[in-house]
């Protein structure tokens, strides 16, 4: 049971092609396992499911090389400070993925093939569990309201989202029209979204009757 858990890359031997290969195969298999638990019951683009799919092998290539040589572990550090993210931020279940990936790979880099399986195992199951798990959350909402000048919204409908939300909070501010109206956006915990109407004429009878919209809040929201 020891010698499963026992690093493939022996201090005198260094690494080997042998070793390598095995690291890569456990590497792209604890890829995949990471992958068949994100997209289960999760939609998943597929540049998103390539990177989960890649992305150990990529980490543990990288460490086994940078290993015990500082001038290229530099170098390596210098090659990814060049590298800018311009994707949105994911979900948390996403981020999750990530790391979990990236573990994968340092583990797998350091020989430790048993570890990495049974940890991507073991974290994968965790994570098919909880996505089973009716768990209630609540359900955030964007409201949009268009309001004159002249009106002082700092608290002008604190009275209606006490009524028909959980919670609320303002999250953004702007000026339209050359300043004569402002867009503001709440972020709301609505308690009965069959009342929503009504909540809208309320906030209707305050704002002189000008725009509002209500949405489902991005998921972005999460974290």
């Amino acid at each position: 049971m020891n010698d499963l858990f026992a690093s493939i890359i022996t201090a005198g031997a260094g690494l080997t092609l042998k070793s390598y290969l095995v690291a890569l195969a456990t590497s792209l298999l604890c890829g995949l396992i990471v992958l068949l638990a994100t997209s289960f019951k999760n939609n998943v683009t597929k540049s998103f499911a390539v990177t989960v799919l890649l992305l150990p092998a990529i980490v543990q290539t990288v460490i086994m090389m940078v290993n015990g040589n500082v001038g290229t572990g530099i170098a390596v550090a210098g090659a990814f400070s060049l590298v800018r993210f311009r994707s949105v931020p994911g979900k948390a279940r996403e981020i999750a993925s990530i790391f979990l990936a990236m573990t994968a790979g340092l583990a797998s880099a350091a020989g430790y093939v048993g570890i990495a399986i049974l940890f991507t195992a073991v974290i994968s199951v965790i994570m098919l569990v909880f996505s089973l798990i009716p768990i209630k959350r609540e359900r955030e909402y964007e409201l949009h309201v268009t309001v004159p000048e002249s009106l002082n919204f700092d608290g002008a409908f604190d009275s209606i989202f006490k009524e028909y939300a959980r919670s609320s909070r303002l999250v953004k501010t702007k000026t339209s029209s050359m300043g004569s109206l402002y867009k503001l956006t709440y972020i709301l915990d609505i308690k009965d979204c069959s009342r929503s109407k009504e909540m809208i004429d309320k906030i209707r009878e305050r704002n002189g009757n000008l725009e509002i919209s209500l949405c489902t809040a991005p998921e972005e929201n999460e974290l």
